[in-house]
């Protein structure tokens, strides 16, 4: 089994999502003995932001056929999503926007595109400085509902969040919040053992 474990924030060892990842990412693998883990910071290491002049070839392109293969070789991919400004990083759409490719991963068709990259298993650690689930800020989240479309777009559907809210809130509420989140890792990952 290939799990792609994906890193956004710009926080380092401060990020919770890191922590979540990180979390999430051992808790399958001691689950699952014998899993291949590839790894990617896209803080450390950010990928250019797509978008070219018409007619102009991309000098990233190497990179970005990686990008493309670590995706589609994954059976799993745990992505590490803070929300920033009630999105996802701009690293995180930038990878995105690279796994996003007409041919690869959709295609259209006379009815409409056609998610080509279905049966992998997407697991997203999220963390939010507020509370978004619920109450008067949910029309804010802008994080949750993208990700979800745009995986689906590809035919993604299994797609699962871990969520810790609310950890600028207070240093109680984030040690809570995180508590919370990593409690219910373990039968996250033996849901589908």
């Amino acid at each position: 089994m290939k799990l792609l474990h994906i890193d956004a924030s710009a926080l380092g060892a401060h990020s919770v999502s890191r922590g979540l990842t990180q979390a999430i990412v051992s808790e399958f693998v001691n689950n699952h003995p014998g899993t291949e883990v590839t790894y990617r910071d896209l803080h450390a290491a950010p990928l250019a932001h797509w978008g070219l002049p018409a007619g102009e070839d991309d000098p990233n392109a190497a990179e970005a056929a990686k990008v493309l293969e670590e995706f589609l070789a994954a059976d799993v991919v745990v992505v590490g999503a803070p929300m920033y400004n009630f999105s996802i990083t701009s690293s995180l759409k930038a990878w995105i926007d690279r796994i996003l490719v007409a041919g690869k991963t959709f295609r259209y068709t006379a009815t409409g595109p056609e998610g080509l990259a279905g049966g992998k298993r997407v697991i997203i650690a999220s963390s939010r400085g507020g509370i978004y689930t619920a109450g008067p800020a949910a029309g804010m989240d802008f994080q949750e509902p993208y990700l979800r479309s745009v995986l689906g777009f590809i035919g993604v559907t299994d797609v699962e969040f871990v969520r810790a809210e609310g950890v600028a809130m207070s240093d109680d509420h984030k040690a809570k919040a995180v508590e919370s989140a990593t409690a219910g890792i373990g039968g996250l990952i033996r849901k589908a053992a």
